[in-house]
């Protein structure tokens, strides 16, 4: 509990006895609330300046605060200042210093202000500026993405649906599937700013104050567009927090599924995928095995970071208004999740950089299942005026025949072909190689090469334009 210069909590007038030892070790939060430290000091400063300008403090007491707030900045940052559980979150441990250094003037900081709007405040210019963080790295990861796809793309592979062979596809255009994922993310989180642009601070408790302030001037001088409307609503309000939640179990889940398909695919049944020894552990007991434990690493993450959504779900489900001590909670749920999908972020990208396809085995295995089947039916439907339902009946009938022979598609003669459909001509042939096969999805999105250099184009075009604008943030 926070205690004045007369080592007094500041609640002791009203409360006579010292709470229990368990109830201290329960109830304090300042290992987990001590990383908003500069976003508290900050918010504090900004506070006081607008007490001033309202002439509400002097400014003498102005200044004598915004000193000791200075000072306990440059403590904590050159690990000098002693965090005390006693003094219960960082709000108090900064105020209990801030006593210390300047004397009595220290209890004017908290004048037309309440750690429900002051800790909210912190969370929200801390989570805006982790936000920011979580997008700088995502464009890292799309960087690195773009540059393994521009390396691949006449790599011609495979492309599954139930894990089955489907249609060959350039493993570009594979890659920039998830390009278009990763951007959505990044779009998920910048549209999260938004709800992060309200200033909660000067709601106080949860009805206001009596003290004249101006709620837009700290809103200016904290960066946020506008004070909240509602100061109920306020202090009770974690909708960003969901939003946040969920942007980061979206984003872990595309960082897993990539993960899951990159296991499967190094795996010795599928062998697409080259693993350098960077990104690769080892066995204890069986001396030829290189196992992708990271990429395993990064497909359980997903796992803790929807547990943290749900948590805070749960917590705000039977919520009544206003403030309740169940919200403290939400730093660490926050605090967890943010720094997995950062750690996430960076592993995916080293993993990328220290991944090739294997692009003999990708063109073997696009060899089998039939896979230009389609091609086949699209072609007697644009060359023998026949609808697509009666090209499908006769594209099963080849298979049935190659399969029946053992052969490949491209392995049946024309002859055998003209069993089935009599018009068919040498051209027909063309239809089975896998390089015409890919080149002919000219349609836009599709996988033909020139629109995946349009793709590519395209991707660094606006991670160029980015990059020119980041200074904004």
């Amino acid at each position: 509990m926070a205690k004045n210069k007369n080592n007094q909590a500041i609640w002791n007038t009203r409360i006579k006895k010292n709470s229990s030892s368990l109830f201290q070790k329960v109830g304090n939060s300042i290992d987990i609330d001590k990383r908003l430290y500069k976003e508290d000091i900050q918010g504090s400063i900004a506070h006081v300046e607008m007490l001033f300008k309202q002439k509400i403090i002097s400014f003498k007491i102005k200044n004598k605060i915004i000193y000791g707030l200075t000072k306990i900045e440059k403590e904590i940052s050159n690990k000098k200042f002693e965090f005390n559980k006693k003094y219960e979150d960082i709000h108090m441990n900064i105020e209990k210093r801030l006593f210390q250094i300047i004397g009595e003037e220290a209890g004017y900081v908290h004048t037309a202000r309440s750690r429900n709007d002051q800790v909210i405040t912190d969370f929200k210019i801390w989570i805006r500026s982790s936000t920011k963080e979580i997008n700088l790295n995502l464009d890292k990861v799309i960087k690195s993405t773009l540059k393994l796809a521009e390396k691949n793309i006449d790599t011609i592979m495979p492309g599954f649906t139930h894990l089955k062979n489907a249609q060959a596809i350039s493993f570009a255009h594979y890659l920039m599937a998830y390009v278009e994922m990763f951007n959505r993310d990044k779009k998920r989180f910048t549209n999260n700013l938004d709800s992060l642009d309200e200033n909660p601070l000067g709601v106080a408790a949860l009805t206001g104050t009596s003290f004249n302030i101006d709620r837009n001037y700290t809103s200016k001088k904290l960066g946020f567009k506008k004070p909240t409307n509602n100061s109920i609503d306020t202090v009770s309000d974690r909708d960003f927090v969901l939003d946040f939640l969920y942007s980061v179990s979206v984003c872990s889940m595309h960082i897993s599924r990539i993960a899951e398909e990159l296991i499967i695919w190094s795996s010795d049944g599928f062998n697409l995928i080259n693993l350098s020894d960077k990104i690769v552990t080892g066995s204890s007991i069986m001396p030829q095995k290189k196992n992708p434990d990271l990429l395993e690493y990064l497909r359980g993450k997903s796992g803790s970071s929807y547990g943290n959504l749900f948590s805070m779900l749960t917590i705000l489900k039977g919520l009544p208004l206003s403030y309740f001590k169940d919200l403290q909670d939400d730093k660490e749920i926050v605090f967890k999740s943010n720094d997995t999908l950062i750690n996430c972020l960076k592993i995916f990208d080293e993993v990328l950089k220290n991944s090739s396809p294997n692009k003999k085995k990708m063109i073997e295995l696009a060899n089998y299942g039939y896979i230009t089947a389609t091609d086949l039916a699209d072609y007697l439907v644009k060359n023998h005026s026949m609808s697509f339902r009666k090209a499908y009946q006769k594209t099963a009938a080849v298979v049935n025949l190659a399969e029946k022979k053992k052969k490949k598609l491209d392995e049946l003669s024309l002859e055998e072909l003209k069993k089935i459909e009599p018009k068919l001509t040498n051209e027909v042939l063309k239809v089975f190689d896998l390089r015409n096969s890919v080149n002919s999805k000219k349609s836009y999105g599709g996988t033909a090469f020139d629109n995946i250099k349009k793709m590519i184009l395209n991707s660094i075009q606006l991670q160029l334009k980015i990059y020119s604008t980041s200074h904004l943030f």
